[in-house]
């Protein structure tokens, strides 16, 4: 089913990824990591460092994200990265900072 308004048109699929990002996204941690993480890549250890919680927790939420297809992952030796893979995640990001956070 397609839904038209003169500027926006929606499609049920985008609709549900969009409810299904969204729904990923509210949980303050996982917003916190997405925040830290920005447009870079970043190991594991240091986004723990950045958060601020145990590493098992972090990869937890890690995967949550992952599965959701928000986040990528590479592995260099020992170490794991992650990045926004999703770059409209980064739109949205920047759209609540703008919105939310008093100092931008």
């Amino acid at each position: 089913m397609m839904i038209k308004d003169k500027d926006i048109a929606y499609d049920d699929t985008d609709i549900v990824r969009a409810a299904e990002c969204l729904k990923a996204m509210s949980n303050p941690l996982r917003l916190k990591i997405l925040c830290v993480l920005g447009s870079n890549s970043i190991s594991v250890q240091h986004i723990v460092e950045q958060v601020g919680t145990s590493q098992s927790n972090i990869s937890q939420h890690l995967i949550i994200l992952k599965n959701k297809k928000i986040l990528g992952s590479k592995k260099d030796a020992n170490k794991v990265y992650y990045f926004i893979e999703d770059i409209r995640m980064l739109k949205l990001i920047k759209m609540m900072r703008d919105v939310f956070c008093s100092n931008h």
